[in-house]
């Protein structure tokens, strides 16, 4: 297949649920405070989104402690920094994505293992979603090398389809062993920024598949079953976690303007 993504993004109910992300994010965009004050907006995104990323690992705090600096907690000292530097990593992200993934588990990992940034050379039993056992290292190390062709190659697909396949194959591939989660979510909201849907790195996408509940778990498990249904529900689950955020992000606009 010269395009597998195409394919994907011709899936039932995908191109709808795609176009209706787009237009989600393109009303956001629209919104009167963004004229002005979009850098503030987009460091509150960076800020609940990793709160939420961290939330979905199990360490879940309130957003005031954050701004107070009050967490000490290393999943979500991970995902802050992680979230701090998506919109740095987005102008390198499709032509270095091995080395843009191993900065980001670097930030997101640091004081949960000895080695952050490097990819797992042994079998892992981290599994905080639970989706079964992760490939072993010889196929994770294929299907890493599969997904990095996929993001430096060029594609007819939308960016929310990539993001998806980008987000799925590291969460269930789990190729660092630790805080795979945030690097996937992290990278997810890279690929919106780096290929135009979300450039100001808006949507608090995030929360979103906080939001959605037991609906993210079992997104990912429909992904892990390889047939055009399960990747479907995957790509329209990711689809309505962005919807999603941009309600998360509209309602920080409205907060601001009052």
């Amino acid at each position: 297949m010269s395009d597998p993504l195409a394919v994907i993004a011709g899936l039932p109910g995908v191109p709808e649920a795609v176009q209706e992300a787009r237009e989600a994010v393109d009303r956001l965009y629209r919104h009167r405070v963004l004229r002005r004050r979009s850098p503030e907006v987009s460091a509150e995104s960076a800020l609940r989104g990793a709160r939420a990323s961290a939330a979905i690992e199990g360490a879940d705090v309130p957003l005031e402690s954050l701004r107070g600096g009050e967490v000490t907690d290393p999943v979500v000292q991970g995902a802050l920094r992680a979230s701090a530097e998506v919109g740095r990593l987005a102008p390198t992200w499709r032509s270095a994505p091995r080395q843009v993934l191993a900065r980001l588990h670097a930030l997101a990992a640091a004081g949960m293992t000895v080695d952050p940034g490097r990819p797992r050379t042994a079998s892992t039993t981290t599994d905080p979603l639970g989706l079964g056992p992760a490939p072993g290292p010889e196929e994770t190390a294929a299907r890493m090398s599969a997904l990095a062709g996929l993001v430096t190659g060029s594609t007819a697909a939308p960016a929310l389809v990539l993001a998806a396949i980008v987000h799925a194959e590291l969460a269930v591939l789990r190729p660092f062993g630790v805080a795979d989660g945030l690097v996937a979510r992290a990278a997810e909201r890279l690929t919106l920024v780096d290929l135009g849907l979300d450039p100001k790195s808006l949507a608090v996408v995030e929360v979103g598949h906080a939001d959605l509940g037991e609906a993210y778990a079992e997104g990912l498990r429909a992904y892990l079953k390889g047939t055009s249904e399960g990747v479907g529900i995957w790509v329209r689950h990711c689809a309505s976690a962005v919807v999603h955020g941009v309600r998360e992000t509209t309602a920080i606009c409205e907060a601001m303007s009052r």
